[in-house]
């Protein structure tokens, strides 16, 4: 499938809005623009069970092509392994499990980004 057309920040925007709809926790919103090579956004999630992580994933790629009639250019992992990526081109959405997100950090690793929304 091709990438979601238009503007970057509002297909972000609408991931945050469906995350937040179906409860995820700890949503970030990360710009990397001219920080990072392959993706201008970062939105980060905390599920809080593999069933939570796998209904998440779905939700956004439903949402995504109704709105966008576009879906990811690659999505990675599985809910199992508490880490699901999807690859909308310009925003990358990870999904992680509370303990894969505390181990692997990207909030840190991406620290010179700029926080454009945090709801925790």
């Amino acid at each position: 499938m091709s990438p979601a057309p238009g503007d970057p920040l509002e297909l972000a925007k609408s991931i945050v809005n469906t995350l937040e709809e179906r409860k995820a926790e700890d949503i970030l919103l990360l710009d990397l623009s001219g920080i990072c090579s392959f993706a201008d956004l970062f939105v980060i999630c905390t599920g809080g069970s593999e069933r939570t992580l796998k209904a998440l994933s779905n939700e956004v790629q439903r949402r995504v092509k109704q709105q966008y009639e576009s879906g990811p250019l690659h999505v990675e992992g599985e809910p199992a392994s508490g880490w699901v990526l999807h690859d909308y081109g310009s925003v990358v959405l990870h999904l992680f499990s509370k303990q894969l997100r505390e181990y692997y950090g990207l909030e840190e690793l991406w620290g010179k980004g700029k926080v454009l929304l945090r709801m925790a």
